[in-house]
């Protein structure tokens, strides 16, 4: 008589043999929730119960391996980092890892970098997060999701509690999308910090983050880096400075911001008290702005480090710098 093997017989030696061949993609992917007796195996596997990242970063997943990853998800309990970053996911691929997502109660760590989630994408996955409260990193760096998907992050923060950093860099978000996630700020009390370099951010957006961060009591780190916020935006972010008790790092490189933005930074650093990180690099300071930053930094003795290389200072306006690292030698003072 011949004996057949399935997955109902098949010696459970065998089976993690099987698995000691195949990739953690394909374990995750392939093998969950097939029936009773696998699951159970798998739940034995060692491989399995240690795999708490997975890296899939530009793994060309595609459209089915989106979909089996998701049904994956809505039962792994041991995966907490998940990297699947430049897999050119699009609306569709999204939506079925966001319904992954909505169930999952163990990913701490998502990185969706370098894809083409798109809008679209991102109102799946911001809808999936008003119930997933476990997340507490995402990274969506480089996914063009705009204003409009920038208003369903904002109105994601309005119910979610676990989030605590975004990461929004280079994501065509201009300042009707900031003004969205600036209203959500005023009403989020847990995210700590977030990323918003390299979009399309003016000096109105800088003005709505501003009104924002004088009303948000949770926000330690802003990065506003490479948008076009100008003298005007600088101005309303040294406003929100001489109320904000609350953030430690300000990043406004590359904002086109020159000696009277200087100027209003540096009024607002005599006043702020909590602020321990300041990026001004790649601007368009010079002398008189890096004197009006020089004489802030005698009385401000709660910064650390200061960065304002590559801007336009002379050997006048270092001189002045020079002085104050030389007196405060708790700052590092890069110029």
């Amino acid at each position: 008589m011949t004996h057949q093997l399935n997955l109902h017989t098949l010696p459970v030696e065998l089976f993690y043999r099987i698995l000691n061949y195949l990739d953690d993609f394909t374990i995750i992917s392939a093998l969950s929730n097939v029936c009773k007796r696998v699951d159970t195996m798998m739940e034995n596997y060692r491989r399995y119960k240690a795999l708490t990242t997975l890296q899939l970063c530009n793994y060309n997943i595609g459209l089915e391996g989106a979909a089996n990853l998701a049904n994956a998800l809505k039962h792994n309990k041991t995966i907490t980092m998940l990297d699947i970053g430049l897999n050119e996911i699009d609306a569709q691929s999204m939506s079925y890892i966001a319904d992954g997502l909505r169930e999952n109660q163990g990913i701490l760590k998502l990185s969706l970098h370098l894809n083409k989630i798109g809008s679209k994408g991102a109102e799946y996955l911001a809808d999936a997060l008003k119930q997933n409260q476990t997340l507490t990193r995402l990274n969506l760096h480089y996914n063009r999701i705009g204003d409009e998907g920038a208003r369903h992050f904002a109105d994601t923060l309005r119910h979610n509690k676990a989030l605590l950093r975004l990461n929004l860099i280079r994501n065509e978000i201009g300042d009707q999308g900031v003004a969205h996630l600036a209203d959500a700020l005023q009403e989020n009390q847990t995210l700590t910090t977030l990323y918003l370099a390299e979009n399309h951010i003016g000096h109105q957006g800088a003005q709505h983050l501003a009104q924002a961060l004088q009303n948000n009591h949770t926000l330690t780190i802003l990065y506003v880096a490479q948008n076009p916020i100008t003298d005007e935006g600088a101005k309303h972010f040294a406003e929100a400075l001489k109320q904000n008790q609350t953030l430690t790092t300000l990043s406004l490189k590359k904002n086109q911001i020159g000696d009277q933005g200087a100027e209003y930074l540096a009024d607002a650093l005599t006043k702020n008290k909590t602020l321990t990180t300041l990026h001004l690099k790649w601007n368009h300071i010079g002398d008189q702005g890096a004197i009006s930053l020089a004489n802030a930094l005698r009385e401000n003795k709660t910064l650390i480090f200061v960065d304002i290389r590559f801007n336009d200072i002379s050997d006048e306006g270092k001189s002045h710098l020079m002085e104050i690292r030389r007196l405060n030698r708790k700052l590092k003072l890069i110029f």
